[in-house]
């Protein structure tokens, strides 16, 4: 279970967001993270023809970290580019995260790990706010979003064997569905759709666009 935020002085935008994720985030890991039934959020929602493919094995619970950042201009969300060396996704925009290891002990500690060991972001310097809702990928990871505050004043160090390189997008961007646009590709023989968020330059697609577009459902919807 989360604990509660002190209570703090933070740019209006931020604010005004934790105002609406107290109430609307969920202090405990989604119930459906170690089952395998199908949850409401997920690729399957864009793409339908995805449950009947997913593969036939135990669920793989994992975490993902979406730590907000209190800058003088606006929030931020910080955002890792996956490394061009790895086997899967690589190259492509992501939460710090991954799979929940059984010595981790909760979705939380998970994606606090993950973090620190992708990008150096220590957890005294992560304050929990919530659990968004549970989001089934294609590939059949079963994710849960914590999502927290980051220290302003953090100094990362990124694994190169884990990520490129990082950079924080304005959440106020993020969270304006205008900017999810609805494309598809073909993939495995058949038409899939999915969220795209372009910024900068930075093509942020498929799972961590599907999880930003959950996240403005939950806190605005």
């Amino acid at each position: 279970m989360l604990t509660a935020l002190p209570p703090e002085t933070h740019h209006p935008e931020l604010e005004a967001f934790l105002e609406r994720a107290r109430h609307r985030l969920a202090v405990e890991a989604p119930a459906g993270l170690h089952l395998d039934s199908v949850p409401d959020h997920g690729d399957h929602r864009f793409s339908p023809g995805l449950l009947a493919e997913l593969p036939a094995a135990p669920s793989k619970p994992a975490a993902v970290l979406i730590a907000l950042i209190d800058r003088p201009d606006g929030p931020t969300v910080l955002l890792t580019h996956r490394s061009s060396a790895l086997r899967n996704h690589s190259g492509q925009i992501a939460f710090p995260g991954g799979r929940i290891d059984p010595d981790d002990g909760s979705a939380l500690a998970a994606a606090m790990r993950e973090a620190e060991e992708e990008v150096g972001l220590s957890a005294s310097l992560i304050s929990p706010i919530g659990y968004l809702d549970l989001y089934l990928t294609g590939s059949g990871y079963r994710i849960a979003p914590v999502v927290a505050l980051a220290d302003p004043g953090m100094v990362l160090h990124l694994n190169p064997a884990e990520v490129d390189s990082v950079f924080e997008c304005p959440l106020a961007f993020l969270m304006d569905p205008a900017n999810h646009i609805a494309e598809s590709r073909e993939w495995r023989g058949a038409m899939r759709q999915y969220y795209a968020i372009p910024w900068q330059g930075h093509y942020i697609w498929g799972v961590t666009a599907g999880i930003i577009h959950t996240l403005y459902e939950r806190i605005y919807g």
